[in-house]
């Protein structure tokens, strides 16, 4: 799902800039937005992965040591 956001977002600046070419620019530069909220979206989800990623191996870290943080 990561790169579905990434190539959206490549793909949504060749289309408006295609756009801003062909046509007012000034109708076509508030959906650079678009990108904004696309290369967003794929960046907090991969921090997203990674901080989990990095959570399920402390915790299987714990599980083999026999330790446990509960009260």
């Amino acid at each position: 799902m990561e790169w579905f956001w990434l190539v959206m977002g490549f793909l949504i600046i060749i289309v408006v800039t295609y756009m801003c070419i062909t046509e007012e620019a000034d109708r076509w530069a508030p959906y650079y937005a678009l990108c904004l909220f696309t290369f967003g979206t794929y960046f907090l989800r991969r921090f997203m992965r990674k901080r989990m990623e990095k959570h399920i191996a402390f915790l299987e870290e714990q599980q083999r040591n026999g330790t446990t943080t509960g009260k």
